[in-house]
């Protein structure tokens, strides 16, 4: 525990009040043990499966909460929210099943799987907008247009309604398991989820440790808690779209601040490799912030050894158009996928040489784009290589060079990196 103690925390009479009004519509989720992950780490590793929620997330169970508080007056207004995908999943299904119109607005960059699924669970109850690059981007213009319309906003994270419904999924964890948790992982994006459960396992399993996990790229309840206050982050990888904020909630951060016991950050290339691991190998679809919390075991293997583990998947809502993405981030960060310029000679037979006698065994070429510009010499080419094993990188290079075909090493220059590929 650090900082000062948070003014609001949610009550659990509050939360069981919660439990009975989303009951309706809401899923009671599996706990279900990973026996896979659990022979990897020498521990029992169960799963908190909200990807098999009724919108496939945990989000419906704060925003029906927050939606059924509404007086008839605000019902009679409407909603509007800001999302980047399941929450405003959450917002439609409750707008459709309350019979409340609704306004959400959504990134530009929001993958479609996510806002035909918003259409579908809405229907005619809600309009969907599509502003900006981010959350927070599309949240301002939310916020513009409802303060012009008088339409109630209905905050992703930062609320107590939105934080009691999410706390429920607490509530079930303590009644789904006999043994007492001794870590639980929670993936970050605004607060609102892990306020939730620390507000429950505080009460009810105050041994249980609760580590929070966050995208690499978009550290803002890390940093925040590094500095002691709310942040407010430049630029943030939107990769993660559901744990990608600049900001977290000033509600959610003095309780996470305060009682988390760790908060870590997990790099979106181990997250891709998790969510191919999950769908190969255990058939389980998740997106990538649903993968968060698994791809945060690796860090805790020596510490969980022999324990009772339980990580949240918060989401299964992933599109598959999105798959050539997360396998290419999963290969770069196994060190698998290279880029570089090579100068191949302008003359025949220099592209068979390099394929026969510069590539190994087991490279293969990926990526190859070149043309014949003019007469130099030699000729720049981009070419991308995916190797066996990371160990086949440096002899690569050896007979790139020895050869004279090596021209630059490209992943390690995000700028180059991003213009040329």
């Amino acid at each position: 525990m650090k900082g000062k103690k948070p003014t609001y925390f949610p009550k659990l009479d509050d939360i069981r009040n919660a439990a009975k009004i989303i009951s309706e519509i809401s899923e009671v989720t599996p706990l279900t043990e990973s026996i896979r992950l659990s022979k990897q780490f020498e521990c029992q590793v169960r799963l908190k499966r909200e990807d098999l929620q009724r919108v496939r997330s945990y989000k419906i169970r704060g925003a029906y909460n927050k939606i059924s508080s509404l007086s008839k007056e605000e019902r009679a207004k409407g909603v509007i929210c800001a999302s980047a995908g399941n929450h405003a999943q959450g917002v439609a299904f409750a707008c459709f099943h309350l019979k409340i119109k609704g306004t959400i607005y959504m990134p530009s960059v929001t993958p479609k799987q996510k806002v035909e699924q918003t259409n579908l669970f809405g229907g005619d109850w809600v309009e969907i907008v599509l502003e900006g690059d981010t959350f927070d981007d599309a949240s301002l213009a939310a916020r513009k247009y409802g303060q012009e319309t008088g339409k109630i906003f209905v905050h992703p994270f930062d609320d107590p309604k939105i934080i009691e419904g999410q706390a429920t999924v607490g509530l079930e964890l303590i009644e789904q398991t006999k043994m007492p948790i001794d870590y639980l992982f929670v993936c970050i994006g605004g607060g609102g989820l892990a306020s939730g459960l620390i507000s429950v396992f505080s009460e009810l399993s105050p041994s249980t440790k609760i580590i929070g996990v966050e995208p690499k790229g978009a550290p803002s309840m890390k940093t925040s808690m590094d500095m002691g206050k709310v942040v407010a982050l430049e630029h943030i990888d939107k990769f993660i779209d559901g744990a990608a904020v600049k900001k977290v909630g000033e509600l959610t951060f003095p309780i996470c601040n305060y009682y988390l016991d760790k908060m870590i950050t997990i790099d979106e290339g181990k997250v891709c490799q998790t969510i191919l691991d999950l769908y190969n190998r255990d058939a389980i679809v998740v997106e990538p912030a649903g993968a968060l919390t698994i791809a945060a075991l690796d860090d805790y293997k020596d510490e969980i050894k022999g324990k009772n583990i339980v990580c949240i998947i918060g989401g299964s809502n992933n599109d598959i158009t999105r798959t050539a993405e997360i396998k290419e981030r999963a290969l770069l960060y196994g060190k698998l996928k290279h880029y570089f310029i090579i100068r191949f000679p302008q003359r025949p037979g220099a592209l068979k040489e390099f394929v026969v006698d510069i590539l190994g065994p087991n490279d293969d070429i990926t990526h190859f784009e070149y043309s014949k510009k003019s007469s130099r010499e030699n000729a720049p080419a981009v070419v991308g290589i995916e190797l066996k094993s990371p160990e086949d990188l440096q002899p690569l290079i050896e007979r790139m060079k020895t050869n004279n075909f090596y021209g630059d090493y490209i992943n390690d220059k995000p700028d180059l990196f991003e213009y040329l590929v």
